[in-house]
């Protein structure tokens, strides 16, 4: 309204001078009246640029005119390219990437407690919003899928012969050697009259009793000690060869091709398919009710560890320097290369946004911004026009 009033006031002044000069011939008259026919003049061609700018002047489509919403395309991949080439530069964010410190604000952040039950109560909704929309016939055939798969390449004979190796080395099979030895002895013991019936029976019948009776007890009393000798002597000779034998038996089992055979069939026939989907839909279940709960439950065992772990991690966050600076270094490195990885979608992403834009509503935006400035070109073009006018009019009257 100030720009297009005064170029009114310019154009009433020119009409007024224009009747005046022609009834007084003073010379001021002509330099107000020069003043003017200028200052319209630089009006009118400021206002032509600034509408151009935006709409169509007057509604006529003037060649190079409406140059935002014609130009739309071309101003969205310039202003993309800026961006990128101007403010996404190495070492343009190098600098902001260094100033970045998140550790004490991610400390400071969990060491609230209400902080950390916002973020339970946030991934708990989460999870069990994922839980609760996973479909259970596919997760079930996945895991029997993955657990078919995972059992073709098991081989249960190399598994147990190394079990039996491993008990072995640790000489875990000795307790089991004291225990027998310990049960065969208080056998042998408490079984006393069942030797002498064996001893009397297998006897030839001229042989006197207490001879068979002696026999018998020479029998259990000899086994007794025996084996209460191989209870109590770790180094015992029997234990030795019951040990090696042990090892014998693992290597047979993981080289004997009989061995491997029998293992394949029973693993055949414990992990059919039948089987090994009832065994996945069985776990499946059990995990998805357990989680599940631990969940739902406030005070579960679950949520109590992640606040235990949570607590750890905030201290750890606030106090441990080394801790601080590799979560540091690693956010920094992380940013960096990411921004630099994807400058180019920053600029295909303002490029695309602006070249979606409406013409008329991108020339609409920017109009908005900066076309209050603008209108002070118009105001600027009606003085310097009309100053240069002036000037113009005083140079032919005094010079030509």
């Amino acid at each position: 309204m100030f720009a297009t009033g005064l170029f009114v006031l310019m154009a009433v002044i020119f009409v007024v001078m224009t009747i005046l000069e022609k009834k007084n011939p003073a010379h001021w008259i002509g330099y107000i009246r020069a003043f003017s026919e200028a200052a319209m003049v630089g009006a009118l061609a400021d206002w032509f640029a600034v509408t151009a700018l935006f709409n169509y002047p007057l509604g006529i489509k003037i060649p190079h005119t409406n140059l935002i919403e014609n130009s739309k395309e071309r101003i969205g991949d310039n202003l993309g390219n800026f961006v990128v080439e101007n403010f996404l530069s190495p070492q343009n964010i190098r600098p902001y990437i260094q100033k970045i410190k998140i550790s004490n604000f991610v400390g400071d952040w969990l060491s609230k407690q209400r902080n950390q039950e916002n973020l339970m109560k946030e991934v708990s909704t989460i999870i069990l919003d994922i839980l609760n929309k996973l479909d259970d016939t596919a997760v079930v055939s996945f895991i029997g899928k993955k657990a078919k798969e995972m059992s073709d390449d098991l081989k249960i004979n190399q598994i147990v012969g190394n079990g039996i190796e491993y008990i072995l080395d640790k000489k875990d099979h000795q307790r089991f050697i004291t225990n027998l030895s310990k049960q065969i002895k208080e056998y042998v013991m408490n079984n006393q009259e069942m030797v002498k019936q064996r001893v009397k029976s297998e006897s030839y019948f001229l042989i006197p009793k207490f001879v068979d009776d002696g026999i018998a007890d020479k029998i259990t009393s000899g086994l007794s000690k025996y084996f209460e000798e191989v209870e109590l002597d770790e180094n015992h000779s029997l234990r030795t060869e019951i040990t090696q034998k042990f090892y014998s038996f693992s290597k047979e089992i993981q080289t004997d091709e009989k061995w491997v055979e029998e293992f394949k069939a029973i693993k055949n026939d414990f992990l059919k398919e039948e089987k090994i989907q009832q065994y996945s839909q069985d776990i499946w279940l059990s995990i998805k009710k357990s989680l599940s709960s631990e969940l739902e439950e406030e005070q579960s065992a679950l949520k109590n560890y992640i606040r235990k772990n949570l607590a750890e991690l905030s201290e750890n966050l606030k106090t441990d320097e080394v801790f601080q600076n590799k979560i540091d270094h690693w956010v920094r490195a992380t940013a960096y290369k990411y921004i630099l990885k994807n400058t180019h979608q920053f600029g295909a992403l303002i490029s695309s946004t602006v070249g979606n834009w409406e013409g008329k509503e991108l020339s609409a935006k920017m109009e908005l911004e900066v076309g209050k400035d603008l209108q002070f070109i118009r105001v600027n073009g009606t003085l310097v026009g009309g100053l240069v006018g002036l000037i113009i009019y005083t140079v032919s009257n005094f010079f030509i």
